[in-house]
């Protein structure tokens, strides 16, 4: 029966692995496909600059007040979740890094609501391990539902899409599953990865190129093996001998065939290719320590462009995505939201902070105190008070002022 409009078998974490590992086998692959994917070092920065972005930013359930305002809900039992602490085992900063990883690695990210109030917390899940289904003939409940089924250890648990935070990439084939960089641009990572491999054998070799050896006499193939080994031996050093000297026996001659790096632009495509990666990602070339078309100022914007055109789209939609699932709607009624303080990104030097807070002061913008919470500076008595420039008036009382000193003039 067609009952799910997505659905595979579901097999125990060993029968999935062993059948893997049978294929993996017969096709000539590298069982270990994550790991390998996440060793190019390009795919793994990216990785961890998105990852580190997003948990460095503190996470904080705010509210509209009456008067217009927005204040930090303290109050509210899932502040502490998800600012400190959102499971009892990891701190919000390993929390949502973890999330951001699965989110960029396998395209998606998953974590369970566990409980309410006070009690809720969440647990982020293996994106490896589940399957997402759509019951599209309404056969276990009422209304269309997606499910989350996932496989650990030979259990099986099913969830609702209620019971479950689901953050995706930005490019998705069908709304309910979204699609990883590593999946889009396979033979990009590949080919970088086969780029490093060809270094490090490079490396290995002591970067002695191949070489043809002219030999007379008529040996054998196990003696030309046995010849040809001691001659690569001493030229990788496996064989000590003074100043890298190679000894070839009389009447044998060693030639190498160079194959320098620079004649196939070696370098250059492999930093295209890396700049490529990076790109997909939404990084910056300044981010992956490419500074060789930047200055100090356009560094600084660059940064400025991966919060706006990268950052941006990833933290609405975490927002949104908690606002919906964890807030209830008179919750959402009364004001309640959740919000990242992109401003710990845009922090500047000191210098231009004061100043930025002191402008901040004199035109009405902040009160003292709260100027003073920026610097982590303690609040001082009358500081909640706003003060600033008093020759800033409304504009309907433009030459208020001539008129009292006619008025007192006439008394």
């Amino acid at each position: 029966m067609q009952v799910f409009k997505k659905i595979s078998n579901l097999f125990s974490d060993n029968k999935r692995t062993k059948e893997w590992n049978a294929l993996a086998d017969f096709l000539g692959l590298d069982k270990d496909l994550d790991k390998d994917v996440r060793s190019e070092a390009t795919y793994f920065a990216c990785l961890r600059i998105l990852s580190e972005s997003v948990a460095k930013l503190p996470f904080k359930l705010m509210q509209r007040t009456k008067n217009k305002g927005i204040t930090e809900a303290r109050h509210h039992p899932l502040f502490n979740v998800v600012r400190n602490r959102p499971n009892k085992f990891m701190t919000s900063t390993t929390f949502w890094s973890t999330c951001e990883y699965f989110r960029n690695h396998y395209g998606n990210a998953i974590a369970l609501i566990s409980g309410s109030g006070r009690n809720l917390q969440l647990y982020p899940l293996d994106y490896s391990c589940i399957q997402i289904w759509y019951d599209n003939k309404k056969i276990l409940k009422d209304t269309e539902e997606i499910w989350y089924v996932y496989t650990y250890a030979g259990k099986r648990y099913i969830y609702s899409s209620e019971e479950i935070l689901h953050l995706k990439s930005s490019i998705s084939d069908d709304g309910l599953e979204g699609l990883s960089v590593r999946e889009v641009l396979k033979s990009t990572i590949k080919g970088n990865q086969k780029a490093q491999a060809m270094q490090n054998k490079l490396y290995d070799s002591g970067f002695t190129a191949k070489a043809v050896v002219q030999y007379t006499g008529d040996l054998n193939d196990e003696n030309v093996k046995k010849f040809l080994q001691n001659i690569e031996n001493y030229a990788q050093g496996k064989i000590k001998t003074s100043k890298g000297i190679i000894p070839v026996p009389i009447g044998s001659q060693l030639t190498p065939l160079t194959t320098k790096l620079g004649d196939n632009e070696f370098l250059e495509l492999k930093k295209y290719s890396a700049l490529q990666i990076a790109a997909a990602f939404g990084i910056k070339p300044v981010q992956i320590n490419d500074y060789s078309k930047s200055s100090y100022n356009s560094s600084e914007s660059q940064n400025l462009a991966f919060l706006v055109d990268t950052l941006l789209f990833i933290l609405k939609q975490y927002e949104e995505e908690l606002n919906y699932k964890l807030l209830s709607d008179d919750e959402r009624e009364n004001g309640y939201f959740f919000k990242f303080n992109i401003s710990m990104l845009l922090r500047a030097d000191l210098k231009t902070q004061i100043e930025s807070l002191s402008k901040g002061v004199s035109n009405f913008i902040y009160t003292p105190n709260e100027a003073r919470s920026y610097l982590d500076l303690e609040a001082k008595p009358g500081g909640d008070i706003l003060v600033g420039n008093g020759s800033t008036i409304e504009l309907n009382q433009i030459g208020i002022q001539y008129k009292s000193k006619l008025k007192g003039g006439d008394e």
